[in-house]
């Protein structure tokens, strides 16, 4: 957790992310709080992944709890440590089979939003083969003592490319990967800027027919809906080659296929997860990680969640032994429980420096404050088992944004003005006497 002061421009991108109900894609570090435990079981997996291993979990909690968040928390840790990250939300259009090619859009989906530390926003296969190809004439260099001027230069570094792509023809589809290898590393000696574009279209997935594909580049393959997976296991093992540590893959919202009506098309998918699950299980998936979020629902119910589909309700159902009490954050299954009033606490204290920061004041918010409104959320009916970190946060920077535009106000004042205050929560008071803002 990073208790300093971050730039303005990311306090802005908090924010107004976190106003609008949404996860922010940087500066999670300067808001994490809680979540320690999953972290660390998360972190164990990443380096089980840099190791050669492979990794799979489903992390599973109710809308609002911070499912999104952890994964982007993890996403960011894992770029930080020399990953690749493909990240990818469900949706109606993007699924892991379909009938019309939502599968091959999830695909899709993943390359655009490819990261690296240097290229931290998506769309970085060009810059990782650029960097490869950069890093291996530099090894002849350096390593061959072989410079550039040299007749040999050329021939040596073809070789340590040759070594690289024959690695990957044994692979499923991999021969033609390696094909595809090579014609970039041709663009590239050739300055070939149409043919890098064709071969990076190729890696994409954005050729429709193959007739296109064989035409521009000479390879008779395109990524479809069925071999989008081979290639995703593909890619992890090049990032190796190609000096990264692994490939963490993360997909969201796995509820969009839970809604799916058609229950044939829905055990299509989880037939395709269990696919996915068995490979790493089996080790048959290398320097690979999945994470998928879902909600308790779209996973448990029996008949239309995950559970519905035999083979991974016998595969992911805890033991006997696994209760709320004796939590196992080494199963498949991470389930988020949801922050406790001292995390919450000390999280809205967060976000009023945050508030000051970005709008140049200094707050006037109080422990009292803090307090009060800590009362009013958790004293809403319902709220034990319903409310969320998303709407408590959404709720606090609401009146943060109140306050900032009607300094003669406090916080306690306004929500004793709505009628907000309960009756009794003074019982809670006693959980925070410790901290101050």
């Amino acid at each position: 957790m990073n208790s300093s002061n971050p730039p303005k421009r990311i306090t802005s991108t908090i924010i107004n992310a976190l106003k609008g109900g949404v996860v922010p894609r940087v500066g999670l570090e300067y808001i994490a709080v809680g979540r320690d435990r999953e972290i660390a079981a998360l972190l164990h997996d990443i380096d089980v992944i840099a190791d050669g291993g492979a990794a799979f979990r489903f992390i599973v909690g109710k809308y609002g709890s911070g499912k999104s968040f952890l994964l982007q928390t993890i996403r960011n840790y894992a770029v930080e440590r020399n990953f690749v990250v493909v990240d990818a939300d469900l949706s109606p259009e993007r699924r892991f089979v379909g009938t019309k090619g939502q599968g091959l859009a999830t695909y899709k989906e993943l390359m655009k939003n490819m990261s690296t530390k240097t290229k931290p926003d998506g769309g970085a296969l060009p810059l990782i083969l650029e960097r490869w190809i950069s890093g291996i004439r530099t090894e002849v260099v350096t390593d061959d003592k072989v410079p550039v001027s040299d007749a040999e230069f050329e021939r040596l570094v073809e070789k340590r490319i040759y070594t690289v792509v024959g690695n990957l023809e044994g692979m499923v589809n991999g021969f033609d990967f390696a094909k595809a290898v090579l014609l970039y590393y041709k663009a590239y000696n050739e300055s070939d800027d149409a043919l890098k574009s064709n071969v990076i279209k190729w890696f994409r997935g954005e050729y429709p027919t193959k007739t296109e594909a064989r035409k521009e580049l000479g390879i008779n393959l395109i990524v479809t809906d069925e071999s989008w997976y081979d290639f995703i296991k593909i890619f992890a093992e090049f990032m190796v080659h190609a000096g990264y540590r692994g490939m963490l893959v993360l997909v969201d919202e796995l509820v969009n296929i839970y809604k799916i009506p058609h229950a044939a098309t829905r055990q299509s998918n989880y037939e395709k997860i269990l696919t996915m699950y068995n490979d790493v299980l089996q080790g048959k998936a290398k320097h690979i990680g999945f994470l998928i979020g879902g909600t308790p629902q779209c996973i448990e119910d029996k008949y239309k969640g995950v559970f519905s589909y035999e083979a991974l309700r016998s595969r992911l159902s805890e033991g006997r032994f696994a209760s709320g009490n004796t939590r196992n954050l080494l199963s498949p299954i991470i389930r988020l429980e949801m922050l406790t009033y001292d995390e919450v606490y000390v999280l809205i204290g967060k976000l009023v420096q945050m508030h000051g920061q970005l709008f140049d004041y200094t707050p006037a918010v109080t422990h009292d404050d803090l307090m009060c409104f800590l009362n009013v959320e958790y004293n809403r009916v319902g709220a034990d088992t319903h409310i969320t970190p998303r709407e408590i946060i959404r709720d606090f920077i609401e009146l943060l944004d109140i306050l900032l535009q009607n300094p003669d106000k406090t916080m306690t004042g306004i929500l004793n003005d709505g009628g907000f205050v309960p009756s009794q929560g003074a019982e809670k008071e006693d959980a925070f006497t410790e901290f101050e803002v």
